[in-house]
């Protein structure tokens, strides 16, 4: 059977046809790639009580989006922290928790390793602008486009099995924010040539096999081996609707 595969989404006014309206949406090469790679990609909208849905998942992806409110790891919001959707946060914080206790596989995806991070305890630079340390300009590009830049990846990670990295090589990225303080649990796994971290994965093997994330944007490269491996993990997870309900 093909893994159903759970993806976060936006919400947005959105216009089309002559419609100008909310909706819940998310960038088509997502579901394209959760297809390819042989799972069944579902739409979750940020909505009060969503998180019911993991029992019927084998699989999570928190995909990218707008900041997460600085007040859910005790920061004042920082001028340039903007698109804060308290829904959209309320709802995959609880999205999140619900896999981890199911013990799904779970893929973030920009945004996404920001929400891991903040669930687990841990900070965020708002605004890599302002660092020095952050030297290197394609991590926010102009808007509407993806940067490129070189990423290097931890020996011995699940993310280096992954990928087979054993030396730098490009993704395509957007963001203006990332990983100050690491949360509980998680163990940096990727930088950029600056020391940004890109990618951080979850130690507790044992209950959590596959929870890892990244700063970039695989959904708008030409690798799919991160969702391949989502799916693949999302295989051997309990199937479907013999899950106990969760939430």
């Amino acid at each position: 059977m093909r893994p159903v595969i759970g993806l976060s989404t936006y919400a947005e006014p959105t216009r089309w046809a002559a419609w100008h309206l909310p909706a819940a949406l998310l960038p088509f090469n997502y579901a394209e790639q959760v297809a390819a790679a042989g799972g069944v990609p579902v739409l979750l909208p940020p909505v009060s009580g969503i998180a019911a849905a993991v029992g019927r998942l084998d699989g999570l992806i928190l995909t990218g989006g707008g900041d997460i409110d600085p007040a859910a790891y005790g920061a004042a919001a920082h001028p340039r922290t903007g698109r804060v959707s308290a829904e959209r946060d309320r709802a995959e914080l609880e999205l999140l928790a619900a896999a981890l206790d199911a013990g799904l596989p779970v893929l973030g995806i920009c945004r996404g390793l920001q929400l891991l991070n903040v669930a687990r305890g841990g900070t965020l630079h708002q605004h890599l602008a302002d660092l020095e340390q952050a030297t290197d300009p394609a991590h926010t590009p102009q808007p509407g486009v993806f940067g490129s830049h070189q990423v290097r990846v931890a020996a011995g990670s699940m993310l280096a099995g992954i990928l087979q990295a054993d030396q730098a090589f490009a993704v395509p990225t957007a963001h203006h924010q990332a990983i100050d303080r690491l949360g509980t649990g998680l163990t940096a796994t990727a930088w950029a040539a600056d020391g940004i971290i890109e990618a951080a994965e979850l130690t507790d093997r044992e209950h959590h096999p596959f929870v890892l994330a990244v700063q970039w944007h695989p959904e708008a490269g030409d690798d799919p081996r991160l969702f391949q491996a989502l799916v693949a993990a999302a295989r051997t997870a309990v199937p479907s609707g013999k899950r106990a309900d969760s939430g």
